[in-house]
């Protein structure tokens, strides 16, 4: 994983103006990936150990000592001293690490003598014959670069930067952390809100249970009743709707005292011609006549088929 650290603006034009890939060059010679730290002056520093096993050496520090100057080569510790910076956290740096610069690396894996490197140091030959005869080399592009990730870089950074770093991390952990407390001071104030309106609700089904008991409680007023007509009164009201015949007359003084008592007529016809000695079908025509000036109104009839006639309203003075 690449642990990038902001790169002074030296370091990053360092790194834009490579012609050559520092990690192909090791990756040529060895197969393997090492890391790089970058410090604010744009110079570059690399793990020792990165190379040294892989190159086959069995004593790392002898093989420094034997192949690296002095002056290429230092202790992690040293180095971010030396510079007034920070060990960069990650990727495995440790303050006892021994650590090579470019040049320093470049001898480290030159000096290597394992017969898998062979083509690699053909090509290094290849390189300063080209660059003694033209002043210049040309990559050839895929058949150097390799077809796998680049290796880790870090960048060293001056130690103020990285305790304003670490102090900014902490500033937004105490952000984060009052943010989350509204939040939960926030759901916590709906919850109570939710658990007021349910307890509101209840009251009120509770308010309207009791009145709801206490109108069913209420003893019922009954409704004011009409005062029932006489059957003079009846015969009267008729009087004044119509002109009375005498069969109609007849038929009217036989069935107003049930009308009057009842509100109703439930007699058969031929029981009212019995009592007024009239036909069946005269009393029909009768009770038709007294239909037609609204003084009785049908209702059906009985399950014996006996018609219904119901007694009309009085009609106002």
């Amino acid at each position: 994983m690449n642990e990038h650290i902001q790169p002074s603006d030296t370091a990053a034009r360092h790194e834009a103006d490579e012609a050559i890939e520092i990690g192909d060059f090791v990756y040529g010679a060895t197969g393997a990936r090492i890391r790089r730290l970058t410090m604010p002056d744009g110079s570059q520093w690399f793990p020792a150990a990165d190379v040294l096993g892989e190159l086959g050496y069995t004593n790392p520090r002898k093989t420094l000592k034997d192949h690296v100057p002095e002056s290429f080569r230092t202790q992690l510790e040293r180095l971010t001293t030396r510079y007034g910076c920070h060990i960069p956290a990650g990727h495995g740096f440790k303050k006892s690490m021994n650590m090579v610069n470019l040049n320093g690396l470049i001898m480290l894996v030159s000096s290597v003598t394992k017969p898998e490197t062979l083509p690699f140091r053909k090509w290094v030959t290849e390189v300063v014959v080209t660059v003694q005869r033209t002043g210049s080399y040309a990559l050839p592009g895929a058949d150097v670069r390799p077809p796998v990730a680049p290796a880790p870089v870090s960048y060293a950074m001056p130690d103020q930067v990285a305790e304003a770093i670490v102090r900014l991390e902490e500033r937004n952990i105490r952000l984060d952390e009052q943010f989350a407390a509204v939040q939960r001071e926030t759901v916590e104030i709906r919850r109570d809100m939710l658990t007021a309106q349910q307890d509101t609700a209840r009251a009120m089904e509770r308010i309207a249970d009791r009145l709801g008991d206490l109108l069913t409680d209420r003893p019922a007023v009954p409704a004011p009743r009409t005062p029932r007509r006489t059957a003079d009164a009846v015969l009267t009201d008729w009087k004044s709707r119509m002109s009375v015949t005498e069969d109609v007359w007849t038929v009217a003084v036989t069935i107003a005292p049930a009308l009057a008592a009842d509100g109703e007529l439930r007699q058969p016809l031929p029981s009212i011609a019995a009592r007024t000695g009239l036909s069946e079908h005269r009393v029909n025509e009768c009770l038709r006549l007294l239909r037609k000036h609204a003084c009785i109104h049908p209702r059906g009839s009985t399950t014996d088929g006996v018609p219904v006639y119901g007694l009309s309203p009085a009609r106002p003075l």
